[in-house]
């Protein structure tokens, strides 16, 4: 049997490819996972004080993480599919993080030479990152797994954008315990905890989603 003839005979009766299964697969999975990370952080950490949501802080931590969630879950999708375009979802992600970047420059700048330290290492640098990292890993599991039942081509780059996912939901989860207020010091150690997770997810990535 030749093989336009085998195309055809599996192709006979099978109708329009569903839409939207990618969103339908991947965004519940994120969701949970993030839940997931907001429930474990109060339980380990307790929330910050009400009284911090009415400064910047908190919500600096949470439209920096949520908004790279949001590229980062775009960036997902595409490579969760073969041969799709990724280049504004990779625009977006580059937008997100030079925004970030920028902004804590600018705070850096600001802020008198001899606090420019403690802004920088605040009171918790050396565990951010990890309690970042640690609070992702349900989502990590969550978007691997929905990722694995697609068709990813490029594992390594699956991976490692379910990753960025998971490290930003992480991130916005641990925003709500953090009680850091220097936006030098979530431009830098919050980052830091993110590409901890973008390096796993990596590293599983031709692991978990070989098909």
């Amino acid at each position: 049997m030749k093989t336009e003839q085998l195309i055809t005979l599996l192709a006979q009766g099978a109708g329009p490819a569903p839409r939207g299964v990618v969103l339908q697969r991947l965004a519940p999975r994120a969701l949970a996972g993030g839940l997931a990370a907001v429930v474990l952080a109060v339980l380990a950490l307790g929330c910050v004080p009400p009284e911090m949501f009415l400064t910047p802080a908190p919500w600096v931590k949470l439209a920096y993480a949520l908004a790279l969630a949001l590229a980062a879950g775009w960036l997902t999708a595409r490579l969760a599919r073969p041969v799709a375009r990724l280049a504004m979802p990779v625009r977006a992600v580059a937008a997100v993080a030079m925004a970030m970047a920028l902004l804590g420059g600018w705070a850096w700048n600001v802020t008198p030479a001899l606090e420019r330290p403690a802004a920088l290492m605040g009171h918790s640098s050396l565990v951010c990152p990890l309690f970042v990292l640690a609070l992702s890993l349900p989502a990590l599991a969550a978007v691997l797994w929905a990722v694995r039942g697609l068709a990813p081509t490029r594992p390594r780059a699956a991976g490692a954008a379910a990753g960025l996912l998971a490290g930003a939901l992480g991130a916005a989860a641990y925003a709500l315990v953090c009680t850091e207020t220097s936006t030098v010091f979530v431009a830098v150690w919050y980052s830091v905890g993110m590409l901890l997770t973008v390096a796993l997810g990596a590293a599983l990535g031709p692991r978990v989603l070989r098909w």
